[in-house]
């Protein structure tokens, strides 16, 4: 039997990418800024298994909600009253009644159709390739349109996409070749990140315009932006449209500012969550939400209508600004909590890493394929419960650190 020929890694290549980055994971692994098993001690405080103490500098807890009583007392309480631990099949079948209580309570506190998932990337797996198939645009498939910095978790579905529809990648945030696409095909969908991972977010303003005048179908991932910023944690896409159409679908996760677990999708109908249940592959096969991580998220769903939620978005915004006057970085003036120092070199951003974190500060050194190659960094994220003289001496030290490599980094 003949193999139909067909033109390989024209959305991944694995090999290519393992020569060129396993060596920098290999000095990050021997520097002892991966692979670690943690101890949680207090809040953003960990100790690994070589017993170094850290402050957590690389969290995505930007509310510092994982540690807060009402959710860890929400999760324990709707265990035991469940009963167990959670109904072991598909939740098109039958499921929790409390995750159909959650998934209303969602829909109540975002203004949309939600649903439940284990995660969101799992969310993105399922849905993506329903999108490409056309089943949310009158069965007529849309050009698929990646920005070239979305999140892995929508990008590594390119090639699942492209067995249903063409498949595109577009530069980043570019609103006039994405334009150009929308005049020359009847029907595009555009998917990216609302605040990205690496830093930015999207051009919502442009994205809205050709949305409204080429009916744009917009797929975005707001994970990051999520209960950090906007009215009762509404994220940053979801309050810049009066009302959620069946023309854009908002996946994020639940697991880090929210302080629960698992991922959500915001959907314009209840046909399009019917059809995701029904037919959406990894988000419903044979689990779905367990009752502690139900129970932590309906604990958090009651925090956010309260004044201590808001008063936790404003000290994140304060612990921001105050990080920005002491290191300026690309994300200056954001309002989203991450920030990247850049370094240039993996060798260099492993060893900064790995001085910060023997000084009892853990972060990220992100290099090829988390970044492009020479745009090596050390991701830092901020938190609403960090103190302003531990974000003042962290700030003092990373400066200290990288001046002695010749890189100024102080405002």
């Amino acid at each position: 039997m003949s193999l139909t020929p067909h033109t390989a890694n024209t959305f991944t290549n694995y090999r290519k990418v393992i020569s060129v980055a396993d060596h920098d994971w290999e000095s990050a692994d021997a520097g002892k800024i991966s692979g670690l098993n943690v101890e949680i001690k207090s809040a953003n405080r960990m100790l690994d298994q070589y017993g170094r103490a850290f402050h957590h500098f690389c969290t995505t807890s930007y509310l510092g909600l994982d540690h807060h009583p009402d959710i860890l007392d929400g999760a324990m309480a709707t265990l035991w009253e469940t009963g167990t631990l959670r109904v072991a099949n598909s939740k098109n079948r039958c499921k929790l009644a409390i995750l159909e209580q959650f998934e209303t309570e969602l829909s109540a506190l975002f203004g949309a159709s939600c649903l439940s998932t284990l995660s969101c990337s799992a969310a993105s797996a399922g849905v993506l390739p329903l999108l490409a198939s056309g089943v949310f645009t009158e069965n007529r498939p849309p050009v698929m349109v990646f920005d070239r910095l979305a999140h892995y978790s929508m990008n590594h579905l390119k090639a699942a996409c492209a067995d249903e529809t063409v498949v595109l990648t577009c530069p980043h945030n570019d609103m006039d070749y994405l334009e150009t696409l929308c005049q020359q095909h009847t029907r595009i969908a555009y998917i990216a990140d609302g605040a990205y991972s690496m830093g930015g977010v999207a051009d919502m303003e442009s994205l809205l315009y050709l949305k409204d005048r080429y009916g744009l179908f917009l797929y975005l991932d707001d994970s990051h932006a999520l209960s950090a910023v906007g009215t009762f944690g509404a994220g940053l896409v979801r309050p810049t449209l009066n009302a959620l159409d069946q023309d854009c679908i908002i996946v994020a996760s639940l697991a880090k500012s929210f302080g629960a677990s698992g991922g959500l999708v915001m959907l314009g109908s209840e046909r399009q969550k019917t059809l995701i249940q029904r037919y959406g592959g990894p988000s419903n096969w044979s689990q779905s939400l367990n009752s502690a991580a139900i129970g932590a998220g309906r604990a958090s769903i009651k925090l956010h209508r309260t004044l201590e939620f808001s008063a936790l978005q404003k000290k994140l915004q304060t612990n921001i600004q105050l990080f920005d006057s002491l290191i300026r970085t690309e994300q200056h003036n954001s309002n989203m909590a991450i920030r990247l120092v850049h370094c240039g070199e993996a060798a260099l951003a492993n060893s900064i890493a790995i001085q910060l974190a023997n000084q009892g500060f853990f972060t990220s050194a992100v290099f090829f394929p988390v970044v492009a190659q020479g745009k090596a960094a050390i991701r830092i994220t901020l938190r609403a419960d960090m103190e302003p003289t531990l974000i003042q001496y962290f700030c003092e030290l990373i400066t200290e650190l990288l001046h002695v490599h010749g890189q100024d980094i102080s405002c």
